[in-house]
């Protein structure tokens, strides 16, 4: 099985009369959309977008109004048909299908989660929920149990006889989640869900859905404006503009290394130390083992002019640290006033209170620490065990400032 499970190549939509033979071969020429629709009377929806998603990605899709991305999702399933180019779902070219296979993978393969929640109001909630699986003649006691199941998952059980119009805003849209959860699809199309709601609602949801796809594992194909929205949702993010797509990337190359002025102007307001991780500012230090002695260590600090050193054992797994301090005094002990395992090491001056972290670790994280201690704040790896670098107060600014 293959780790891409969608793969769009050379997209193009064009609205409009003819578009194949009278606005194709201008746009294929470089024509802008703005030529193209004086010339033509036809509209540019999607300009030659390329990119594929993973098997179990977090993949949103972003871009203001008129960016092309929700006609993007909707080629997807084909609920608009491309103009040109491909659409592979699983190998499949879903472009080519014809209307019986059309149905069977949107109801095997996909789900759809709509901006402005799409439920039937005079049906019940667990009947919203059930909508798909009764269209598709699964036994009504089948059909419930699907649905119920669906319901817990997002958090509505007891809800399931209301009607939908008694529901909050960010209940409707939990339920036409669980709509698009209850046949258990791989791919989740979901297309502004969470633009119509209250803020506080909207951050909420935001969260149980990051939580629901730590449980689940969907593949989920995400539409928004928001570039808040779009850094903390996503594992990766397409950027487009004029229906083209202009980058393609994780939160922090986006961040960091923008294609171009149009993404530079997009993401220079981000509060960056929300997005940006322990790993990205991160550097190598010297270290020592701990079967050093504090000669050694005392002349290696000199070398180095540092009044603090990582210490690490010969796995290079984290230990503490040493101060000059400790280790002047150290020196001037007799090996007698020791125990033997600690005599002619460093090990009785380790100290452990270093703070720790991990390379996802946010900066925003970090900031706490370090404005109250100049000591570097340690990564370690995901066990706890291995060093993989330090922060220092300095990386921590230079990070948030965008340097």
């Amino acid at each position: 099985m293959s780790d891409t499970i969608i793969e769009v190549s050379n997209l193009y939509k064009i609205f409009g009369k003819k578009p194949k033979e009278r606005a194709l071969p201008l746009v294929e020429q470089g024509q802008s959309k703005a030529e193209v629709l004086k010339r033509t009377g036809c509209t540019v929806g999607i300009n030659d977008a390329s990119f594929s998603i993973k098997r179990r990605e977090f993949f949103v899709i972003m871009g203001l109004s008129g960016s092309g991305k929700s006609t993007v999702i909707r080629c997807l399933n084909r609920l608009i048909e491309p103009t040109s180019g491909s659409v592979k779902i699983d190998g499949e070219e879903v472009t080519q299908l014809d209307a019986a296979r059309l149905r069977e993978v949107r109801r095997k393969k996909l789900g759809m989660v709509f901006q402005r929640f799409g439920l039937l109001p005079h049906r019940t909630v667990i009947d919203n929920v059930a909508f798909g699986l009764e269209v598709q003649e699964v036994p009504k006691e089948e059909r419930y149990e699907q649905a119920m199941q669906a319901i817990r998952t997002v958090g509505l059980e007891g809800y399931q006889d209301k009607m939908t119009q008694e529901l909050s805003g960010g209940m409707q849209q939990r339920v036409g989640l669980a709509r698009a959860l209850a046949n258990d699809p791989e791919i989740l199309l979901m297309d502004e869900a969470f633009s119509a709601l209250d803020p506080l609602i909207r951050v909420q949801l935001q969260d149980e859905l990051l939580e629901l796809q730590a449980r689940m594992h969907k593949t989920i194909v995400f539409i928004t404006h928001d570039l808040d929205e779009a850094l903390k949702l996503g594992s990766r993010i397409a950027i487009m503009k004029d229906g083209a797509v202009v980058q393609v990337g994780t939160p922090e190359e986006i961040l960091t290394q923008p294609a171009d002025d149009y993404v530079k102007a997009f993401v220079e307001n981000v509060d960056r130390s929300k997005v940006l991780s322990a790993g990205t500012i991160m550097k190598k230090t010297e270290v020592i083992y701990d079967t050093a002695g504090p000669h050694q260590a005392a002349r290696k600090m000199r070398q180095l002019n540092l009044s603090t050193l990582i210490v690490v054992n010969r796995q290079r797994e984290y230990l503490g640290y040493i101060k000059i301090d400790d280790v002047i005094e150290l020196r001037k002990k007799v090996p007698e006033e020791l125990d033997e395992e600690s005599r002619y090491t460093v090990r009785p001056i380790i100290n452990k209170d270093l703070y720790t972290a991990h390379e996802d670790t946010p900066i925003a994280d970090l900031v706490p620490y370090a404005s109250t201690s100049a000591l570097p704040i340690v990564v370690l790896d995901e066990n706890d065990t291995k060093l993989m670098g330090i922060v220092t107060r300095p990386a921590i600014l230079a990070g948030i400032a965008g340097d």
